[in-house]
């Protein structure tokens, strides 16, 4: 059950994250593009690579502390605040594992189907609420 509080803690601060910077985002560059979104999942991702870089770096010397850590930063911070570092780091493994066919298929499915679940989940919200 600790686990679980570890990333629920995290993912209260990630989430916060990602409106304080969304909405700072939408008040200096206007509502034209989602530059929130853009800065928030490059951001995500440059902190998913420092964080999983430092933890296999010196990770070893936090004992049992490391997967505590992992899981209230990687899982709940970052999860919370994009999950984009999430998929940004299963691609990058893909491709430094040279798996180039499936780190290929795994973003484009992702991308492809997650705006194709979207757009569904939105005909059908507006076929059953009449919007």
């Amino acid at each position: 059950m600790n686990g679980i509080l570890y990333v629920a803690l995290g993912g209260a601060v990630g989430a916060s994250g990602r409106h304080l910077l969304g909405g700072l985002a939408l008040r200096t560059m206007g509502p034209g593009f989602p530059y929130g979104t853009l800065a928030v999942n490059v951001f995500g991702g440059l902190l998913m690579g420092l964080l999983v870089g430092w933890l296999a770096l010196k990770g070893s010397a936090l004992a049992g502390g490391v997967n505590n850590l992992r899981l209230f930063l990687a899982v709940g911070v970052l999860g919370g605040f994009t999950t984009f570092s999430a998929f940004s780091l299963d691609a990058m493994r893909m491709i430094e594992t040279k798996a180039y066919m499936a780190a290929l298929g795994y973003i484009s499915a992702s991308v492809v189907f997650s705006i194709l679940a979207l757009f569904i989940g939105l005909v059908i919200a507006r076929k059953v609420f009449g919007a």
